[in-house]
C-alpha cells in the first residue's frame, strides 16, 4: 500500500512539473506560408530574317528595331529571331512553328515571305502578322514599309553633284521588283535634277547578299567608265570596288561610310524602331488593326546617314531644302512631270502618281540605261 502511494505521488509530481513547464512556455504562432507571385506572361514576338543581323545592312536595321522593342517594352514583351530563312515555301514552316509555339506576333522581313505568311495567318486568326514590303493583308495580317525612294532621291542629288556633267553612274541592282525599280528611278530623278544629261547604268545581280556577284557587277560598271557607284544590296563590295579605283559611291541600308570610309558620300538608311514599338504596343492595348503602313522621311522610318567630308556645304544645303519640301508635303519625287526612258510623259505636269502606281512601278525613267530584267 505504501509502495503504491509513493508511485502515485511520483506520477502526479511528474505531470505537475510538465504542466507547469508547458504553461510557462510562450505560445508560438505557426509561420505563414511564403506568398508566391506568378509573373505575368509576356507577349512574345518573333522575327523572320532573310540574312544575318551582322553590323550593317537590311537585316541589321530590322534587328536594331527589334532591340528597341526589348529596350522600350522589355518588361511586358520578349522577342526572338531566326536568321537566313530562304524566301519561298520553307518560310511557311518556320512562320508556322512560331505560331504553334504560342508567339503572339510575327514579323516577316522580306518581300518573298508574303505568300507563306498569308497562308499561315489564315490558320492562326489570334496571332498578329506583320509583313515587310508586301501588299497582301487580312484581318490579322498587315504590311509595313518605308518610302525609301525619298531618301534615294536625296542621295541622287549628292551623286549628281559629285560627277562631271553628262557623266555616267553605275547602279548595282538586286531583283527586278517594284521596290528596286522605284529606287533606281528616284535616284535618277535626283541625279538629273542637278546634272540633267547624266546617265545611270543598271546591272542586275538577282541577289540581296552575294559579295562576289555584287563586286563583279560593280567592276563591270567601273570598266565601262562610270564615275560613281550606287547599289541596292547588303554588301559593301560595290563601294569598296569604287574606292579601289579612286572613285566615290553612295551606300544603302546602313551607313556604309563607317566600313568603307569617306569615299561613301552618303547612305540612304532605315530606322524601324519607332514603328515596331508602336505596333507591338497597339497589340498590347488591343488597338491593333489591319493596316498598310508606308512611312517616309517625315516619320523617320527612312533617312540619310551623315555626309562624308567630301560633300560640300552647298550640296548639303540643297539636300536639306529638297528634304523640307518632301517632309512638309509640298512636293514628292513622283509628282509630274515624270518621263519614261523613251521620253514619253508618264505622269503629267501637276499630276501626282498614286501610292498604288508607285508600289507597282514597272517602268524606268528617262536617264536610266538598262532594262527591267525578267
Amino acid at each position: 500500500m505504501k509502495k503504491a502511494l509513493i508511485m502515485l505521488l511520483s506520477v502526479m509530481l511528474l505531470f505537475g512539473i510538465g504542466f507547469s513547464l508547458t504553461s510557462c512556455k510562450k505560445k508560438e504562432t505557426p509561420a505563414k506560408a511564403a506568398e508566391v507571385s506568378t509573373p505575368a506572361k509576356k507577349f512574345k514576338v518573333a522575327f523572320i530574317y532573310i540574312g544575318l543581323p551582322g553590323d550593317l545592312g537590311w537585316t541589321y536595321e530590322q534587328d536594331q528595331g527589334r532591340k528597341m522593342i526589348d529596350e522600350k517594352l522589355g518588361d511586358k514583351v520578349e522577342t526572338t529571331f531566326v536568321e537566313n530563312v530562304p524566301e519561298g515555301p520553307d518560310a511557311s514552316r518556320i512562320i508556322r512553328q512560331y505560331a504553334q509555339k504560342g508567339y503572339n506576333m510575327i514579323f516577316a522581313t522580306s518581300f518573298g515571305y508574303m505568300d507563306p505568311m498569308v497562308e499561315v495567318a489564315s490558320e492562326f486568326p489570334n496571332v498578329y502578322f506583320e509583313h515587310c514590303s508586301g501588299y497582301k493583308t487580312s484581318d490579322n495580317m498587315s504590311t509595313y514599309f518605308g518610302r525609301m525612294y525619298q531618301a534615294r532621291y536625296l542621295s541622287g542629288i549628292v551623286a549628281g553633284k559629285a560627277i562631271p556633267k553628262g557623266a555616267s553612274i553605275g547602279y548595282v541592282a538586286a531583283f527586278p521588283i517594284p521596290e528596286v525599280v522605284r529606287g533606281i528611278n528616284a535616284f535618277t530623278i535626283g541625279v538629273r535634277k542637278v546634272n540633267p544629261t547624266a546617265k545611270v547604268k543598271v546591272v542586275w545581280t538577282n541577289t540581296w547578299y552575294d559579295p562576289v556577284k555584287e563586286r563583279e557587277a560593280a567592276v563591270a560598271l567601273l570598266d565601262s567608265g562610270v564615275k560613281l557607284i550606287a547599289q541596292h544590296q547588303d554588301t559593301t563590295e560595290p563601294q569598296k570596288a569604287a574606292k579601289e579605283r579612286g572613285l566615290v559611291s553612295i551606300g544603302y541600308d546602313s551607313d556604309m561610310g563607317k566600313f568603307v570610309g569617306d569615299s561613301v558620300l552618303v547612305s540612304p538608311k532605315w530606322h524601324w524602331g519607332s514603328y515596331f514599338v508602336k505596333t507591338v504596343q497597339n497589340a498590347l492595348d488591343g488597338t491593333w488593326k489591319k493596316h498598310s503602313y508606308w512611312g517616309g522621311l517625315k516619320d523617320g522610318v527612312v533617312m540619310l546617314s551623315s555626309f562624308s567630308d567630301k560633300v560640300p556645304q552647298s550640296v548639303r544645303d540643297l539636300v536639306a531644302a529638297e528634304k523640307k519640301k518632301i517632309v512638309d508635303g509640298s512636293w514628292d519625287v513622283f509628282w509630274g512631270p515624270v518621263k519614261g526612258q523613251d521620253g514619253k510623259v508618264i505622269v503629267a505636269d501637276g499630276a501626282k502618281m498614286s501610292d498604288g502606281d508607285m508600289l507597282g512601278m514597272n517602268f524606268l525613267v528617262q536617264g536610266v540605261v538598262g532594262t527591267i530584267s525578267k
